[in-house]
């Protein structure tokens, strides 16, 4: 082995793949590699390694040209797009399956039709991005299955509050330019139901028409089919990185509580100091300037119906 092959290598995790890694180091080789027993992580119970983990290498030697490494350990997350495990199905133990690490901004991707739009889902995920200070975009896609202002009316609350939404046809390739330059620089999780277009409109952004599988809704429950199995990153041509995540059905609030779900609907923070009570939950409280601007038309009351449901959905 070569000497400089002996120096620790620093790079990204871009593909997970079963017990295999993909990793990019700093100076831009790509290895195939693998953990063992020692590989170390500052993450806790948590996956091991995850697409978007900044970890350290140690190169095998093989006597071939593939490029092999053992990656020996696992840099701290800055952000962690996560779901609950059931730790009696799942043989390492992990409390949290981490989908995606480091990631600068949370796309969240809903359709306008087939599966038609899910406002409950997009909040879920607003809550998850406002709880880690994370940049979120909401992409409305399929727009060319939709005659009416309907969408439009619905997404209208996030307009009001800043949200940034972007409408794309994958089909049609309308809206492309613009969600490009929302991604530019960065890097960013393509998140939402099965079914919405995520994977068409990412191998359009990444310009590999058959980088990743597309499949379509199930008609008979009107939910989308799983294509994505493993989160991948991919390079795009706009600079930047982006990650395809799964398509899950029931996102992870875990370190979410019935006590600061409220911070996490931004357009409570104006309000909750008028509130009779500090420790409003603004759910039953007399006085709650909340409730009384959502019954005078200030808060849309959608809104607060699904943060009610939050609310009870939390242990």
């Amino acid at each position: 082995m070569k000497k400089e092959d002996e120096k620790v290598l620093s790079g990204m995790v871009m593909e997970v793949s079963g017990a295999s890694y993909v990793v990019i180091t700093d100076t831009g080789t790509e290895y195939r590699c693998r953990t063992f027993p020692g590989t170390k992580t500052e993450n806790g119970d948590t996956t091991l390694v995850a697409v978007g983990d900044r970890v350290e290498l140690k190169i095998i030697e093989t006597g071939t040209k593939l490029h092999e490494a053992a990656i020996t350990f696992v840099l701290p997350r800055r952000t962690a797009l996560t779901r609950k495990r059931d730790v009696r199905r799942n043989r390492s133990k992990e409390k949290v399956q981490v989908i995606a690490a480091n990631i600068d901004q949370l796309v969240i991707v809903v359709s306008a039709f087939e599966p038609l739009l899910n406002t409950r889902l997009v909040d879920r995920y607003l809550v998850f991005a406002e709880s880690e200070q994370m940049e979120s975009v909401i992409v409305v896609n399929k727009m060319d299955l939709d005659d009416s202002s309907e969408t439009r009316e619905l997404m209208a609350p996030y307009h009001a509050l800043g949200y940034r939404i972007i409408y794309t046809s994958a089909e049609e390739e309308h809206g492309m330019e613009e969600l490009q330059e929302a991604l530019a620089g960065k890097l960013s999780a393509f998140s939402g139901h099965s079914g919405v277009g995520k994977s068409t409109l990412i191998n359009q952004l990444s310009g590999q028409q058959d980088r990743l599988r597309t499949g379509e809704t199930n008609v008979k429950t009107g939910k989308g089919l799983h294509t994505t199995t493993n989160a991948v990153m991919l390079a795009l041509p706009c600079g930047g990185h982006l990650i395809d995540t799964p398509g899950i059905r029931e996102f992870n609030l875990s370190d979410i509580t019935r006590d600061n779900l409220r911070f996490y609907f931004k357009e409570f923070l104006p309000l909750m100091q008028q509130c009779a009570y500090s420790s409003c939950s603004h759910t039953v409280e007399p006085d709650c300037a909340i409730v009384q601007a959502v019954e005078s038309g200030r808060l849309d009351p959608d809104r607060f119906e699904s943060y009610l449901a939050l609310y009870e959905s939390i242990d």
